[in-house]
């Protein structure tokens, strides 16, 4: 009996594992290899094609001020935010005189910490600063297909620039880096804050209840024109739920409005990539003027969006600052592009006993002619080693072995 333990140990241990599968956090993602490289060449090829453009780089914290996040900027974001509990005596004094017990809280997205950044270095930076950000946002959002707690944007912001040229320069170049990566058919909603406010007012709705009708009509997309109205029609009375049917049903013969004129022209033939939508409201709170959002056919939920949020630096800074900014949601467009079949110019070295320092020598000397070299001890099923690096884009292979002398003597062959 004492010699079976061990064995009923290892029986239980595995029926353990099975019932409970070590999985990352509910709402986040682990990566593979080639998941993460297709990721890192669609992030790369776009910031590429935004320095080219003049945007410069930045970097801001994944955490800020609870404060900050919750100011009343960020629309229903602001309740999804994930709370860092205050530490040491801050948190036994908190807890201790019923205060908050949260002082930090991580980003909802880049446009806040961008804010920030700026009040902080404004007077190191070009008096027009044009920032590209990409890093990940979390929210605390139930978790469902499209959505998840954590994922990365890709966000290009021009602060310092109240004329049109900074909408433009956006929308260009966020078509510009959509085409460096394959998508030359996605569409731009654009519509105006100022305009939306005034169609708003026209139901019946006071001017301080405009963000919660706003916050009702940007379902509009989930919940048809009937749920929208009918969810007006609970808050503000059957009236104005009438109003809100008739004019929904109507927008789709809407013209182009003259304060949006501008944008069409300044982008000539790229202007056909945009449609005006007189409903697009942009949850966030922030903004103050033109809004966009990005959608493909493909998609079932927007790639990208932004506006002008002209008041937000101003907050932090003391002095009013124009701003305008457009965000890329990777997790949407990586979807749209077709898998890499392999790495370009991956090879493998298998090293045969007695090999390592020639191998070494060899990884050197390919590496300085271009390629991607894995090493890997010969086992003793080669053809399923070949077969899982074949998965993970390597194209070809040689056996390093003792009577070889000089990398021209390597016999490369084609995995799979």
């Amino acid at each position: 009996m004492m010699g079976a333990k061990p064995e009923i140990y290892r029986l239980l241990c595995q029926t353990c594992a099975v019932a409970n599968p070590v999985n990352a956090p509910r709402g986040m993602r682990d990566f593979l290899p080639q998941d993460k490289l297709k990721r890192e060449q669609l992030i790369g090829t776009v910031i590429q094609s935004y320095v080219a453009r003049g945007f410069q780089q930045i970097e801001t914290p994944v955490l800020e001020d609870l404060s900050r996040l919750t100011s009343g900027q960020g629309g229903d974001n602001e309740k999804l935010v994930f709370k860092v509990q205050k530490r040491g005596e801050e948190f036994t004094q908190a807890l201790e005189q019923g205060d908050e017990l949260a002082d930090l809280g991580l980003r909802f997205d880049l446009t806040v910490p961008l804010t920030r950044f700026y009040a902080s270095n404004h007077a190191k930076l070009p008096r027009v600063f044009k920032a590209i950000q990409t890093g990940p946002v979390f929210r605390a959002e139930r978790p469902q297909k499209g959505r998840y707690r954590q994922f990365i944007q890709c966000d290009i912001d021009i602060i310092g620039d109240d004329s049109i040229l900074a909408e433009l320069e956006l929308l260009s170049a966020s078509l510009a880096a959509l085409a460096a990566i394959g998508i030359t058919d996605a569409t731009i909603r654009v519509n105006h804050r100022e305009l939306l406010r005034a169609n708003i007012q026209s139901l019946g709705i006071a001017a301080d209840d405009a963000l919660a009708a706003m916050i009702i009509i940007d379902k509009l997309d989930k919940i048809g024109i009937e749920g929208v109205a009918r969810e007006l029609a609970e808050r503000f009375g059957e009236a104005v739920g009438a109003a809100a049917s008739s004019w929904l049903a109507a927008i789709d013969a809407a013209d182009i409005p003259e304060v949006l004129l501008p944008i069409w022209e300044g982008l000539g033939a790229r202007a056909k990539s945009l449609r005006f939508d007189p409903t697009l409201v942009r949850g966030m709170g922030y903004y103050t003027g033109s809004i966009f959002e990005i959608e493909h056919p493909e998609s079932g939920s927007s790639i990208g969006g932004g506006g002008r949020y002209d008041g937000m630096v101003g907050k932090w800074l003391g002095t009013d600052a124009p701003a305008v900014g457009i965000s890329l949601g990777i997790e949407r467009i990586v979807d749209l592009i077709p898998e890499q079949e392999s790495l370009a110019d991956a090879v493998v070295l298998i090293l045969e006993p007695g090999t390592a320092a020639l191998a070494l020598l060899l990884q050197q000397q390919l590496i300085a002619a271009g390629k991607t070299v894995r090493l890997e001890r010969r086992p003793k099923n080669l053809k399923a080693l070949l077969e899982q690096l074949g998965e993970n884009g390597f194209r070809e292979f040689a056996i390093v072995s003792e009577n070889l002398s000089e990398l021209s003597e390597l016999d490369f062959k084609q995995i799979g």
